[in-house]
This record gives C-alpha cells, structure tokens and sequence, in this order.
C-alpha cells in the first residue's frame, strides 16, 4: 500500500496539514490500483467517519428525517431530466451502456429523492416531508487538483432534501440551522460567517424572478428569525437556488464552506412534483437541499487540520491505552481493557516490552485522550494513575474511571475532563 504522491515528503507539508497527520496517525492512504483521488480509509481512520455518520443519523432522526437508499447509479435520463448533465457533463463520468441504454455514476443524489418523494401521491397534510441519505456521489476531477481527503473523486455525503409548502420555507430552514449549529458544537467548531448567496446578474440562473424573490426573502427570515447576522452575497448562489453557506476557518484564519442550506423550485418542476392543496387542487412543493457536515472526507480533512489530530475523545480511534508498569502488572491491564470494553470505550493495553516512558510518547504521538498507568499500588487498591492528553494527572478507582470516561464519550463532551 502506498501513500498518495502529494503526501509522500514530509518536509513540504505543514505539521498541521491533514495529509501529514493521517500518514502519521495512520488514518488513509491510496494505492495505484485503486486510482488517484478514491482514498482507502484505514481502520483507524474509519471510527472517525464511522462516529460522524452515527452522529448525523442522530441528528437526521431527531430533525424529523426518514432515512432512504437509493442507487449510486442511474439512467442519463435521469440527470438530463434534473439539468445537471447539461450544467455538470465535464465533471461527470462517461455513460456506460448495460442493456443497450446508458448509465452514469451520480453527481449528487437530490434526484433520486426527487424520485422517492414522487413514488406515491403527497397531501398537504403530509408536508414536510424529510428524506436523508449517507450516499456515495462521483466527481470526474483532474489529477492535478485532487490532494488527500479535501478534493476526491467519491465523495460521502449526509444530505437530506426537505420538500415543503411555501409557507413552511423559512421553518425549515431554521431547523437546518439549528440541527447543524448543534453538529458543529459537538466537533468544537464555530461558525465564522453566515453567507446568504444571492443570485447576481447575467443570464446563467434560471427560475423567474418571482422564485428567486420569495427563495432569498425566506432564508433571510430564517436567519433572522434566528438572530443570526449574516453577509450579502450576492453572485454567489447555485444556478438554480439561492443558499445559505456556514463558513468556516482553517488553522490560518482562511474560511472554506463545510454546510450549505439551499432552495429548489427548479428540480419539482423538472420532475412535476405535486402535493393536493387544501383546495383539492395539485400545487409544486419547495424543496430543500441542507448538510450537516458536508462530505465525511472534507469534514475530516477540516477536523484533523483544526485539531492537529488531537480529536475529541468521543471521535478519538483509540480512547484509553492501558499501560502496566512491568509484566507483573499485564493480567490486572487485560481485565481493565475488558471492562472499559464492556463500557462501550475503544480501550488497548500497551504491554510492558519496553520502558514506559517509551509507553507514555507513543500515546502522545498517537494523540490518545487516555492513558491509564497500573503498578503496584494501583493494582492493589484496584486504583488508576490517569494522564490526560493535555499534561493532567488524576488518581481514582477503576469504577470512577469507567463511569467518567464512559460517560463523557457517550456525552460527546468535548471536554478530556472537569
């Protein structure tokens, strides 16, 4: 296995650079045979992206989401139908014929849930209706611009399209917000700037200008309604929708876009989406792209780069390393490792095969939240000496140190204690 060709010199990165710190806490890597810009996610570097999509999920189920699975594939017609074969083609990946008609890889899922929203008829009582999807989507991105997690060829996404009334936009989007503020708490991010993106001049949107109005009028009242102040942008929007963008700050201060809310009058109409009014008559649905995170790989690349690699414990691969003093001490570390185990806590022993000072930096390296060292006395009392990742030391008892770290990781504090 190899490591991509833009991370192979460790002299040209930043000590900060996520390419850097998942080489070394060994998170991702490529292979040749794989391609350029599909990266293989490492075990350790799985219970991270597997901890965000718990995360998401959670908070998908509890804005009032159903989730759905729709396929990573479709017919041409499908996107041709949505618009993004005209708009995106360049950056899609050529058709494929199976069965005499042509396939492509999607871009984005949104008409696929276009599709399962039209799978049967929709009353204004059933609105809104919330579909999400943790789905694959493909970029045909040039080799020169791809660079470790941050620009793919497959991305992750947790996104979810909300179809609504009218009258029900600027709810909506609040709750978007709010469920996405709430994501961000727990990752101990901030966001630095609401953008609202406005459309600018020239003919390259489409919709009428009643649409856009009313599309630009509600996302404001969301943000207001929120007490949010935020920045005009105008130029900025989708060709398509207006959006609300949630920046964010990179270790030098430079703001990238992770979430993005967006309105949609054009893909209803492409697909002839209809609610019955409570006139008895058929109306259009506005529909609502929103992210919580973004795409796992960007979300993680933002995470490792803004933590040096030192993630909170809840997403930490490895919680607590368990480290004996002397090879006396290496049953009493099993039976500590097991029952932090049963605790639900990714717990390992360190055996004594070398000094444990040695033990000690290489949690550090590894950036671990928990150490628990076990000698003598520990073992006699049933006690632990804990060091904390940030250079505290503590003594309790196994079951204190159970029940805290337990509790914080399933808390997702974002504190190692106190």
């Amino acid at each position: 296995m190899s490591i991509d060709h833009d991370i192979q010199s460790e002299d040209t990165l930043d000590r900060n650079d996520h390419r850097r710190i998942g080489r070394d806490l060994d998170l991702f890597a490529s292979d040749p045979l794989a391609g350029p810009g599909l990266p293989l996610w490492l075990p350790d570097g799985a219970v991270i992206r597997s901890e965000l999509e718990r995360l998401v999920v959670e908070e998908s189920e509890r804005g009032g989401c159903r989730r759905v699975y729709t396929p990573v594939l479709a017919k041409r017609e499908l996107f041709e139908r949505s618009g993004h074969w005209v708009k995106f083609a360049d950056d899609m990946y050529p058709p494929f014929q199976v069965g005499g008609e042509e396939y492509v890889l999607r871009p984005a899922n949104c008409p696929h849930h276009a599709l399962v929203y039209a799978a049967r008829q929709r009353s204004f009582r059933d609105l809104p209706i919330r579909l999400s999807e943790l789905g694959s989507m493909f970029r045909s991105e040039l080799s020169g611009v791809l660079s470790g997690l941050s620009r793919v060829r497959q991305i992750n996404l947790d996104d979810c399209h909300v179809f609504c009334r009218p009258d029900q936009i600027a709810d909506e989007v609040a709750l978007a917000i709010e469920a996405v503020r709430r994501c961000y708490a727990l990752l101990g991010l901030e966001v630095a700037e609401y953008r609202l993106s406005r459309r600018g001049d020239g003919p390259n949107y489409i919709g009428s200008d009643e649409q856009w109005e009313l599309a630009e009028s509600q996302l404001a009242e969301a943000l207001d309604q929120l007490g949010l102040p935020y920045r005009d942008a105008a130029g900025e929007a989708a060709f398509y929708a207006p959006k609300i963008d949630l920046q964010v700050a990179d270790p030098a201060g430079r703001e990238e876009t992770l979430s993005t809310i967006q309105l949609d009058f054009q893909l209803p109409e492409r697909f002839d989406l209809s609610y019955v009014g409570s006139d008895g008559q058929r109306h259009r649905p506005v529909m609502v792209h929103r992210g919580l995170l973004s795409s796992m790989e960007r979300m993680v690349a933002h995470l490792l780069e803004h933590s040096g690699g030192a993630l909170p414990a809840w997403l930490s691969p490895l919680q607590v390393m368990v480290l004996p003093v002397a090879g006396v001490h290496e049953p009493a570390a099993a039976e500590l490792v097991e029952r932090l185990s049963r605790a639900g806590l990714r717990a390992e022993p360190a055996p004594a095969d070398e000094s444990l000072g040695a033990r000690v930096r290489r949690a550090q390296e590894r950036k671990v939240p928990y150490a628990v060292v076990l000698g003598d006395r520990e073992v006699a009392d049933s006690g632990a000496a804990l060091r904390l990742r940030d250079g505290r030391q503590l003594s309790l008892s196994w079951d204190a140190l159970v029940h805290e770290l337990g509790m914080r990781v399933a808390n997702r504090s974002q504190d190692l204690w106190g």
